[in-house]
């Protein structure tokens, strides 16, 4: 079996996720494929098994290239398992209001594109205070400083639960093998 895995990255987590996801289906004995949404070249959904998409939440909504290929191409995906994990720092929140905004992302994604994404995986992201600029870490260490998160900004912070990715990764593997 092939499996398509595509992300989109604003700050690169989200392929770090995609590459993580990418050698656990190598791993369990998954042919992968791996690319970028924004240029998925011969990444069509139709020639793959399954797919497994990864994208970031940013300033309420994930990439547009993510709602374009969703739209694009929802016959074929349609037609092969697929999965998305959804990349936030929301869902990491302490706060259940900000955790049910980020977990209501993807039917959101699903009214504007057309296409019921029916397994889902909800992961944190991560705080890339490094390559931020001057006022996006200003105003990324105010905002995380409300929930009592870390604000050294001398460093970057994950917050990915690879556990938990590992286990829905492997799930949907089995679930499609």
């Amino acid at each position: 079996m092939t499996v398509l895995v595509l992300y989109a990255t604003i700050e690169g987590h989200t392929r770090k996720i995609a590459e993580h996801a990418a050698a656990k289906l190598e791993g369990a004995g998954q042919g992968v494929v791996l690319g970028d949404v924004r240029d998925p070249g011969f990444a069509i959904p139709g020639r793959f098994d399954c797919v497994l998409i990864c994208a970031p939440i940013h300033i309420g909504r994930y990439p547009s290239p993510v709602a374009q290929f969703l739209t694009d191409w929802k016959e074929a995906l349609a037609q092969v398992p697929t999965a998305l994990v959804s990349v936030s720092l929301g869902i990491n929140s302490e706060n259940a209001e900000e955790r049910a905004e980020a977990e209501a992302y993807p039917a959101k994604l699903e009214k504007k594109t057309g296409f019921h994404i029916p397994r889902v995986h909800h992961a944190a992201g991560a705080l890339k205070y490094l390559e931020y600029d001057f006022f996006k870490r200003a105003l990324m260490r105010q905002i995380v400083a409300r929930e009592g998160g870390p604000v050294d900004t001398s460093q970057d912070h994950e917050f990915t639960d690879w556990a938990a990715l590992d286990a829905f990764v492997q799930a949907f593997a089995d679930e499609v093998a």
